[in-house]
């Protein structure tokens, strides 16, 4: 098992129907000094009760799967609470595939070509509370948000409340939000409120997609 410097190693689950991917994921993996890979799930279903029974921080899902695809577990995990940020591993991408999977609450998407390096970074960046998206993938949402005319919601937004979402694309807590911009964290709380209604955002996460599609932060 690897460690991270604070003695806790990131506990990953593998969601993939393939069980070669499953395999060469675990192989690279498992060398990292930082990663523990806690189990694996070869479809949605599974990979929802592996990941409420394992409790990991992080659960690297494919999208197309048998039964239960990874975008309707996405929505059945978050549906429970469970804690685990999700990392989309997948070979689509369509932006109808990719888009859903983000309004599901991915909080980062890949694919199955990149780098395992970068595989590895990404895993940890999304630990950290960031979002990650591939370049492509940036281009295509960026794309949609501007053929819907979704660019121009962040005009409502104040100076202040742009801060406070670059601090959240950031993966700032709303503690050290306060503690950065010298404000309570009430304060905090209500301006993140305001960016979730003037955003038309369901959540910390889809602003903080949000933020990174448009420039602001992370």
């Amino acid at each position: 098992m690897g460690e991270r410097r604070d003695g806790a190693a990131i506990r990953v689950l593998l969601v993939d129907d393939h069980q070669v991917v499953r395999r060469g994921l675990r192989t690279f993996l498992e060398v990292q000094d930082d990663i523990d890979v806690v189990g694996e799930a070869a479809d949605g279903e599974e990979g929802i009760a592996r990941a409420e029974e394992l409790r990991p921080d992080i659960v690297l899902m494919d999208v197309k799967m048998p039964g239960i695809d990874g975008i309707e577990a996405l929505r059945k995990l978050r549906g429970l609470g469970n804690p685990a940020r999700v990392l989309v591993v997948t070979s689509f991408t369509e932006k109808r595939t990719v888009v859903p999977a983000l309004r599901a609450g991915a909080a980062g998407y890949v694919y199955k070509d990149v780098d395992p390096e970068a595989l590895a970074s990404a895993i940890r960046s999304v630990h950290a509370g960031h979002v990650v998206l591939q370049p492509e993938v940036a281009d295509a949402l960026l794309s949609q948000d501007e053929a819907g005319g979704g660019q121009g919601r962040g005009g409502s937004l104040t100076d202040r409340e742009r801060e406070v979402l670059g601090l959240i694309a950031d993966g700032r807590s709303n503690r050290e939000i306060a503690r950065r911009l010298v404000l309570s964290e009430k304060t905090v709380k209500t301006h993140v409120s305001n960016i979730l209604m003037k955003l038309d955002l369901a959540d910390r996460t889809q602003a903080a997609l949000w933020a990174v599609r448009h420039g602001i932060g992370a």
